[in-house]
C-alpha cells in the first residue's frame, strides 16, 4: 500500500494527461517487436525505433506491436501523435498501478488489465500490468518487463491454418485477454494443491505455529487475485455490450465465452478464500481442542489430589497427644500410616472409576 501511495504521489501537482512514469525502471532497453500477418503471409521484426511501427498502420494487415519497457517517455509520446490516443490514456499506461478497465473512443479501444504468474520458490503472485490499445488493424501491448505468457499465442499466429489468420485486430485483442484468463486457471490449480496440503497438515499437526502464517499469506494471495479478477469482469461485460465498429460480431461469440471463463476464475476464488477461511477455522478449532484437553487433563489431576492434600494437611500438622489440648488418637496409632495409604489410594481409585463412569476420561 505504502508503495502505491509513493506512485501516486509523484504526479501531485501535474497537470492531468502528465507523461510521467510512475514504476520502476525494469529493463535496460526498450524492445519494440512487431508481429504483422494476414492470410497469405507472415512478418515478424524486432524494431529499434516507434516510428518502424508506423507503415503497419497503413497496411490491410493484422499488426501486433509488443512494447517491452515503459521507462522511455518519449516512445509513448510519438504513439500519442501518430496514432491520435489521448493523453490521459498515456498517463494511464505510464501509471503501473490501474485496476483493469476499459475504455472506447472512436478509432481505439483501451484495456487495462494485470497478468500473473506464480512464483513456486516464494509461493508468491507477480502480477504486472498490461495496457492495449485496439485499433482497426493493430493491437499495441505495453509491458513494464520482457518475457510474457504470450508465447502459444505467437506459435498460433505462426500457424497459417489458424482461425486467427484469418481474423481481425479485434480477435487478436480477444486472444490476449483469453490467454491472461486462462493463466489466471493455472495459478488457481496451484493454490488448490497448497489449499489441499494446508488442510492435511492442520489435521495431521495442529500444534505447526507456522500453518498459521501460511494461512494467512494464501489468503493474502487469493485477495490480491480477487482484485484483479472483479474488475475485469466489468471489462469483459463492457465488450460485450458496447456496439464499436472495432469489435466484429463473430468475434462477440468469443467474447461471451471469455465472460464465462472470467465468471468461473471469480467464483473459484471466491471457493477457495472460503476454504481458506474453513481450513483457519478449523485450525483454531483443533488449537482449542487440544488446550480442552490439557485442561481436562490437569482438572482431573487436580480435583483427584484436592481430598490428598487435606487429609495429608490435616495429618501433618505433627500436634502431639501428650501435649496438646485436643485429642488426636490417630497419631498413635500403630497402623495409622498403613490406614493413611489405604485410604489415600481408595479415594483416588474411586474417583478415577467415577469419572470414567462420568466418561470424562
Amino acid at each position: 500500500m505504502d508503495h502505491e501511495i509513493r506512485k501516486h504521489s509523484a504526479k501531485i501537482g501535474l497537470s492531468p494527461g502528465s507523461f510521467i512514469y510512475t514504476g520502476e525502471k525494469k529493463v535496460e532497453e526498450v524492445k519494440i517487436s512487431v508481429i504483422d500477418y494476414n492470410r497469405q503471409h507472415l512478418e515478424k521484426h524486432v524494431v529499434n525505433r516507434i516510428e518502424d511501427t508506423f507503415p503497419y498502420n497503413d497496411s490491410d494487415s493484422v499488426s501486433w506491436i509488443n512494447i517491452d519497457g515503459l521507462h522511455e517517455v518519449e516512445i509513448l509520446q510519438k504513439i500519442n501523435e501518430h496514432y491520435e490516443i489521448h493523453p490521459l490514456v498515456i498517463e494511464d499506461i505510464l501509471s503501473t498501478n490501474q485496476r483493469p478497465k476499459i475504455e472506447f473512443f472512436d478509432n481505439y479501444i483501451y484495456i487495462v488489465t494485470r497478468m500473473m504468474k506464480y512464483d513456486e520458490k516464494q509461493h508468491v503472485i507477480n502480477s504486472e500490468q498490461i495496457s492495449l490499445i485496439l485499433g482497426k488493424n493493430f493491437v499495441i501491448t505495453f509491458q513494464e518487463v520482457e518475457g510474457d505468457i504470450f508465447d502459444p499465442l505467437r506459435q498460433r499466429i505462426a500457424n497459417e491454418n489458424g482461425r486467427i489468420r484469418r481474423s481481425g485486430a479485434d480477435y487478436l485483442a480477444y486472444a490476449i485477454l483469453d490467454i491472461i484468463v486462462d493463466n489466471y486457471f493455472l495459478i488457481l490449480d496451484t493454490l488448490g494443491d497448497e489449499i489441499e496440503s494446508l488442510d492435511e497438515k492442520v489435521l495431521e499437526n495442529a500444534s505447526d505455529e507456522g500453518i498459521v502464517k501460511q494461512i494467512h499469506h494464501l489468503k493474502r494471495e487469493l485477495l490480491f487475485l480477487r482484485k484483479s479478477t472483479w474488475p475485469l469482469r466489468e471489462v469483459i461485460s463492457n465488450l460485450q455490450r458496447e456496439e464499436s465498429k472495432l469489435i466484429k460480431k463473430q468475434t462477440i461469440r468469443f467474447v461471451n465465452d471469455l465472460y464465462d471463463h472470467t465468471i468461473q476464475v471469480i467464483d473459484t476464488v471466491e471457493t477457495y478464500r472460503e476454504m481458506a477461511s474453513g481450513i483457519l477455522d478449523l485450525y483454531l478449532t483443533s488449537i482449542s481442542n487440544r488446550m480442552n484437553e490439557v485442561m481436562k487433563v490437569l482438572t482431573i489431576i487436580a480435583t483427584i489430589f484436592i481430598p490428598l492434600s487435606f487429609i495429608a494437611g490435616i495429618y501433618g500438622m505433627n500436634f502431639d497427644t501428650a501435649i496438646s489440648p485436643f485429642n488426636m488418637p490417630e497419631l498413635g496409632f500403630r497402623y495409622g500410616y498403613l490406614i493413611f495409604w489405604m485410604l489415600t489410594v481408595g479415594i483416588a481409585g474411586g474417583l478415577l472409576i467415577f469419572f470414567r463412569k462420568k466418561r470424562w476420561l
